[in-house]
């Protein structure tokens, strides 16, 4: 997988419909959950893409502290449904927290997590905080991971 790291004003119109469309599939159809995915947030973003050859695969958002919580996070965390059997989610949250230490200089990080995924996120050094909430009807939990610089 390649990954490719920008702001949202390097995004060309191609690489924002292949995220719009991603997430689309994955959070609205595939999980049934009707939201309000563009938030206005993305403009304030660090979009982290996975590509295999064209097609994007993997991707997150990432933000400073203040933008989204508290502590700079990570969001929006997805990986199309027949690549998930290769690490990519592994790979992505990896160059995630990567480009958080680097642009933003932190030593945590928070992120809101489907419940489900509590193992995955343990498995990169975050946290369970708190009591579970539901978020667009999901299950959902606070992480964070503290003093990784």
């Amino acid at each position: 997988m390649n990954i490719i790291i920008k702001s949202f004003s390097q995004l060309n119109l191609e690489e924002l419909y292949k995220i719009l469309q991603l997430r689309s599939e994955v959070f609205v159809v595939e999980q049934n959950c009707v939201y309000q995915d563009v938030d206005g947030k993305d403009m304030d973003a660090i979009h982290v893409l996975g590509f295999e050859d064209t097609d994007l695969v993997a991707y997150t958002r990432c933000f400073d502290a203040g933008n989204y919580f508290d502590k700079a996070s990570i969001g929006r965390v997805i990986v199309k449904e027949n690549f998930r059997k290769y690490g990519y989610g592994h790979q992505i949250m990896e160059a995630s927290v990567n480009e958080i230490k680097k642009r933003f200089n932190t030593g945590s990080i928070k992120l809101s997590a489907q419940q489900y995924l509590i193992r995955f996120y343990e498995s990169h050094g975050f946290q369970q905080t708190g009591e579970g909430y539901l978020e667009d009807g999901i299950p959902h939990v606070a992480m964070i991971k503290e003093k990784f610089i």
